[in-house]
């Protein structure tokens, strides 16, 4: 089933069970990949699997800072209520990966590239963002990189 089977599949069943957080969240991110859709390949596109990831992972990030901020203000309840949305997001995306295969990863791409100083760095995080397809987060491996080329 693909991710935006999954949505509609998912909105229907948060209007039948009355959850209110969680379908505003689906309709949320439907909305942004037709957005990003209409944006990358015109009105009657649809986004592959590995651009609607990264659609989902952008909403996340966009609920990361505002817990953050919240946090910040003393506003918990705003905090709690973006953390759920973060977890109902949390479903679509693909299994993580664990560190050792991230570890792994990195060092088996920069063998593959000869990758060998920062100037590399571009190119590794380029491959990397295509083996790794969204299930790792670009901060980690960007830090797992940058450990590695001096």
């Amino acid at each position: 089933m693909t991710i935006h089977q999954r949505i509609v599949e998912d909105m229907k069943s948060a209007m039948k069970s009355k959850d209110t957080i969680a379908l505003n969240v689906v309709r949320n991110l439907k909305s942004a990949l037709k957005y990003a859709a209409i944006e990358k390949l015109g009105a009657d596109g649809e986004l592959g699997e590995t651009d609607a990831i990264a659609v989902i992972r952008k909403e996340i990030k966009k609920r990361q800072d505002s817990v953050a901020s919240y946090e910040q203000a003393n506003r918990q309840d705003l905090a709690d209520t973006e953390k759920a949305e973060m977890a109902v997001l949390e479903k679509y995306l693909p299994a993580a990966m664990s560190e050792a295969d991230v570890i792994q990863l990195v060092e088996a791409v920069i063998a593959e590239l000869g990758a060998t100083s920062k100037k590399d760095m571009g190119k590794v995080m380029k491959e990397l963002g295509e083996k790794a397809a969204g299930r790792a987060d670009n901060r980690i491996l960007s830090a797992e990189v940058s450990k590695r080329l001096n």
